[in-house]
């Protein structure tokens, strides 16, 4: 039996062995990880993740040939193929900070393998990385192989939070980077067919390994620069009578273009996005291409100016001043379907809101109160560029702060209502109910574009969406 060994019990490498399980019976798959409480959450009925389908998937192959371990040395022992996919955050501090990958937990890992391994074995790159990472892991793991050889692929995940288990069942593409030697396409060829168990030989792409893990950043960088560039024309259909919806279905029926990230919103958020731009800007900039380096700076700048418009809005729109005034925040986690809150607009919003002195009232359906307080208390290392250095919330102002179990609670007696996350449930809300229970004037600022701005106006509100014709009461 072939043993495989994950390192990392994340969102990546969690549902990612999870899958290979369910798909290569034959594989015994065991996830490592040196944090207890998250091994032992993966061995109960609560996951230490929310993610559609990933608990029947856990269930359906734990203790049969999926398991979860604390036991790092043995497994990795054992193991014949190694994915590697530990947390790969921005230095906080020293050469690169704010932009430069920070690599600790990788070295870490290849350091364990190295000393742990008595037999030939293939390491894979699952985490995201800096182009030329495989590089530097060789060297350690030569220089302490004690005659083991191993080879080193990159198979980055292209992995959406909140539809990860299909992507994995039904993924658009595998890559997989190796070395062009004899030795390195036999490592290749045999990762390749473990996903040819279930995943169709056409969409399993083979390049070099510099390719593969640059391809990954770039993904990622691409797809955050349409989410910026479809915000950027948000504020012109606010200044000139456009809708941002219209203009967007006019764009995604350009073959071209396409319709895949086009929806305008107060941001884009996760865990990738701003990281892995960050890295991309880095790494231009440590190979001397300053130009390459600022086009991507901007499309981070976009973003935070698209969440420093909404709160400026807020403001503006309630008299100029928020404080005081009760603020219900719908939503936190940085996409529906997740609780995964990892630079989440939401945080941005709610700190300037509480900069002004707003008290906030927070519902999310699957983000935890603890979670919540600690991302809004927590400072964050961002990059260089004045409109991020802020100060971290202090504890006199998180006592403005109030996290509730039900959109109808945060509403009560709220002078506002901030829609931050797409979840489906704030589509089919009473907003009768609500309108009546709220302050008057009572205002609704849709983050997400996903309500009924015109029903909402019958009703009374006062209503901005991002991108829309402005409501009367907001126009200068």
């Amino acid at each position: 039996m072939v043993k495989i060994c994950g390192i990392g019990a994340g969102y990546v490498g969690g549902p990612t062995m999870a899958v290979i399980a369910l798909k290569c019976p034959s594989i015994e798959v065991t996830v490592v990880d040196i944090s207890h409480s998250r091994i032992s959450a993966w061995n109960s009925d609560h996951l230490p993740i929310y993610e559609p389908g990933l608990q029947e998937v856990v269930q359906q192959c734990r203790g049969k040939n999926l398991f979860f371990s604390t036991d790092v040395g043995k497994h990795v022992s054992d193991a014949d193929i190694i994915f590697v996919a530990v947390n790969t955050p921005t230095k906080s501090r020293g050469l690169g900070a704010g932009k430069a990958a920070d690599l600790t937990y990788w070295e870490s890992a290849a350091r364990v393998i190295a000393e742990t391994s008595k037999s030939n074995k293939i390491i894979i790159e699952k985490s995201t990385v800096p182009v030329r990472t495989a590089e530097a892991i060789e060297r350690i793991l030569t220089h302490n192989s004690n005659g083991v050889s191993f080879q080193i692929l990159s198979n980055p995940e292209f992995l959406s939070e909140g539809t990860a288990i299909e992507d994995l069942l039904n993924p658009d593409r595998v890559l997989i980077g190796g070395r062009q030697t004899p030795e390195g396409q036999k490592a290749v060829q045999a990762l390749k067919s473990i996903y040819a168990q279930w995943v169709p030989e056409d969409k399993i792409v083979t390049t070099n390994l510099w390719s593969s893990e640059l391809s990954k950043l770039a993904d990622n960088a691409f797809l955050a620069q349409r989410i910026s560039s479809i915000n950027a024309m948000s504020a012109l259909c606010e200044a000139t009578g456009a809708e941002v919806s219209e203009v967007s279905h006019a764009l995604s029926k350009n073959s071209k273009i396409g319709s895949r990230f086009l929806n305008s919103s107060v941001g884009f958020g996760g865990s990738c996005f701003q990281k892995d731009i960050l890295n991309l800007v880095y790494i231009a900039e440590s190979n001397g291409l300053t130009e390459v380096a600022n086009y991507w700076k901007q499309v981070i700048q976009m973003n935070d100016y698209q969440k420093d418009r909404f709160v400026k809005r807020v403001v503006s729109s309630m008299f100029n001043t928020i404080s005081g005034k009760k603020i219900a925040v719908l939503g936190f986690a940085f996409k529906k379907d997740t609780s995964d809150t990892r630079k989440t607009p939401a945080i941005d919003v709610c700190k300037g809101l509480m900069r002004d002195d707003a008290s906030l009232s927070i519902y999310d359906p699957k983000v935890s109160e603890d979670q919540i307080l600690r991302d809004l208390a927590m400072d964050s290392v961002e990059c260089d560029h004045p409109v991020h250095l802020q100060p971290v919330i202090s504890p006199s102002t998180m006592k403005q702060v109030r996290i509730v179990q039900d959109a109808y609670e945060a509403t009560k007696d709220a002078h506002g209502i901030c829609v931050l996350t797409e979840w489906d449930e704030f589509k089919t809300l009473d907003y009768q109910r609500i309108f009546f229970s709220m302050q008057k004037p009572a205002f609704v600022f849709d983050g997400r574009n996903i309500l009924n701005a015109g029903k909402l106006r019958e009703i009374g509100f006062i209503v901005y969406s991002i991108g829309k014709p402005l409501d009367p009461w907001l126009r200068p």
